[in-house]
């Protein structure tokens, strides 16, 4: 069984008692045991969790660095069975200097030491009063719990397929955290021992410095800081804990808890090794790193497989979250405005024509038109909507196309293709019974001249109505409804038009034309190509193609993340498990990619549009591929599905 480059990781808190080490590890103990047995790798306690952050001038009593150092020992000695690194925080006797630093332990041993570079002295904290800077002990050494221990800031740990770095509270909130230098060294996760006390608005500031250190310097992120027990003579901690993956939270503890509690989650190591090596900046900023390598530790420890994920997979990873989906559909809505009113401006034009067809695309592409031109001051009649019916077109679709026009003042068109496409198949001998790709794509061609001529008419471009799933899949005819002028949905997927169009419905409109709108969106998506059975529509995209909800997931992962066909596969299986069974995924899957590499010659010459998300196929910026591409590799895995 694969792993598909998921390492487990989690924090730990626990309820501390000051100055009390051997209780402390007790507590400890529980974690990683529990941990152990959910199967995480990787688990982290706060900062000078074994004694508690708040001993202050205690610090100096040799008993209690004493009692530190045998509890570590036995904690070190009872979990030296478990496949498990775990990392606590103590005070360690470095010479005639006290630091503030982090163990690394696994199986027995004591890996590595890794002190606390910046020692806060403003405010409530006074670290200086006690421990020194790594900057100013240099050493490279230390003797814990009976052991000859590397130390330094400067020591990378592999584990299993991952390598991971620390440091330590403060470090983090400096101007230039040592995490940075570390990934830039080649760690793939930074673990952060924290105490960070609590006042009105820190934890909320405290996510965001975790969720923009993991983004900055792409990597996941794992915090744990201290919290129930320790002292509140001047500050109440209250114990926080977060995993971040490149600026994204993961997981998160309860606040204000006085219990243990063990957070854990997935990191996906393959998404952030891709992400680095997308991005050239992270790359040249590797490239000008100057002094001596990191020293990297060997842990021992083998990669597990995992067969199951804790951590949320979205299944329509293209569409924000409830909490940010109405500030998410604006934006994208006035990035879409915005770059045709520019369109519009700079080739001084004050015209545009639309084909509207009562489906998803071409009701956004209006309603962005609409409010382009309300933006621009011009009149909505300078935007002419032509609906062209066809042998398919139903009366529902028909019906909600006229009256979105006739809502929202523009210049209604109407000019039926049934005799030009019948000419058309007079003309190159198709009989029209013979209902294949020739009858259906005479009549996308057929439409497109009529919105070309109808613009040259008015002295305005074509808008575009195609979206991103369409591009994805081929599923538009070339040089039909596969060409415009600009088009204003080429960045937004499926999933994503329904959502604007249901978030326009709610806040754009008028109560009558939402009411449109709102049956837009209830209606099957369908090119309306082939003859009405009924007054129904016969044609169904979805039926031919697949759900987009899925296309749409194996794109995003597909494209944003270099995924392979097994990966997606096993992401959406996750995803989709109480929606889609297995082998309806695999199916789709694979329709996915032999569309997705056999249609790359249409992309090659699309059309212009604004890009609004991380996931694009314009060639002229965000994907370039040979439209003779041999996809031989992709089959193959395909296959061992």
């Amino acid at each position: 069984m694969k792993n598909y480059g998921f390492v487990k990781v989690g924090a730990g808190l626990i309820p501390v008692q000051i100055a009390n080490p051997v209780a402390n590890a007790a507590e400890m103990e529980k974690l990683i045991f529990n941990a152990a047995q959910q199967g995480v790798r990787l688990l982290t306690f706060g900062e000078l969790s074994l004694t508690g952050y708040t001993c202050n001038d205690l610090f100096l009593q040799p008993l209690l660095l004493t009692q530190t150092q045998e509890a570590l020992a036995g904690l070190v000695r009872r979990t030296s069975k478990l496949d498990l690194v775990f990392m606590v925080g103590l005070p360690i006797a470095a010479g005639p200097v006290l630091l503030n630093a982090a163990a690394v332990c696994y199986r027995g041993k004591i890996l590595g030491i890794v002190p606390k570079t910046y020692l806060p002295n403003y405010r409530e904290f006074q670290e200086p009063r006690w421990f020194t800077s790594a900057r100013e002990w240099q050493g490279t050494h230390v003797e814990v719990a009976g052991q000859t221990v590397p130390a330094g800031t400067d020591l990378l740990f592999e584990v299993g397929e991952c390598v991971f770095g620390i440091e330590i509270c403060e470090d983090l909130w400096a101007v230039e955290p040592p995490s940075g230098k570390a990934c830039l060294q080649g760690a793939d996760l930074i673990f952060n021992l924290s105490a960070s006390n609590t006042l009105v608005g820190k934890q909320q500031y405290v996510r965001q410095l975790v969720a923009q250190q993991s983004a900055r310097s792409i990597c996941g992120y794992i915090y744990a800081s201290g919290g129930f027990g320790e002292s509140t003579t001047d500050v109440v901690l209250s114990g926080h804990a977060l995993v971040s993956e490149n600026g994204h939270l993961l997981a998160a503890s309860a606040d204000f808890a006085t219990g243990s509690q063990l957070i854990t989650t997935e990191i996906d190591l393959e998404k952030i090794r891709h992400e680095r090596q997308v991005n050239t900046t992270f790359r040249q900023a590797a490239s000008l790193l100057t002094g001596i390598p990191y020293y990297r530790i060997e842990s021992g420890q083998k990669s597990s497989a995992v067969s199951k994920l804790s951590r949320v997979i979205s299944p329509t990873p293209f569409v924000p979250s409830t909490e940010r989906l109405t500030a998410a559909c604006e934006e994208i809505f006035n990035i879409q405005v915005l770059g045709l009113a520019t369109r519009l401006t700079n080739a001084h034009l004050q015209a545009v024509t639309v084909g509207i067809s009562g489906g998803l695309d071409s009701t956004l592409a209006l309603l962005v038109c609409v409010k382009a031109f309300d933006k621009l001051g011009l009149s909505r009649k300078k935007i002419t909507g032509v609906t062209m019916p066809g042998f398919g077109t139903t009366d529902r679709t028909y019906q909600n196309a006229c009256k979105l026009m006739k809502g929202l003042g523009i210049t209604q068109r109407e000019i039926s293709i049934k005799k030009a496409c019948e000419q058309h198949f007079a003309d190159i001998g198709h009989v029209p019974a013979k209902q294949d790709t020739t009858y259906e794509n005479a009549q996308a061609r057929e439409r497109t001249q009529i919105l070309m001529d109808v613009a040259n008419q008015t002295g305005g471009i074509v808008v575009g109505t195609g979206d991103l799933s369409e591009l994805a899949l081929g599923w538009a005819t070339y040089n039909g409804d596969h060409m415009s002028m600009y088009g204003v949905n080429a960045d937004v997927p499926k999933t994503l038009v329904r959502s604007l169009v249901a978030w326009a419905a709610q806040t754009q409109t008028e109560p009558k034309t939402s009411r449109i709108l709102e049956d837009v969106l209830a209606t099957p998506i369908s090119p309306e190509l082939l003859p009405a059975k009924q007054g129904k529509i016969a044609q169904k995209t979805e039926d031919l193609v697949g759900p987009y909800e899925l296309h749409d997931f194996f794109l995003y992962y597909f494209l944003r993340h270099g995924f392979g066909p097994e990966k997606i596969f096993f992401l959406a299986k996750h995803a989709f498990k109480n929606k889609f069974a297995p082998a309806e995924i695999k199916k789709w899957l694979c329709v996915f990619f032999r569309r997705f590499f056999t249609q790359q010659f249409k992309r090659s010459c699309m059309p212009d549009g604004p890009k609004v998300g991380t996931v694009g196929l314009s060639p002229r910026g965000d994907w370039r591929m040979p439209s003779d591409v041999t996809w031989a590799a992709w089959q193959k895995s395909l296959e061992k599905l």
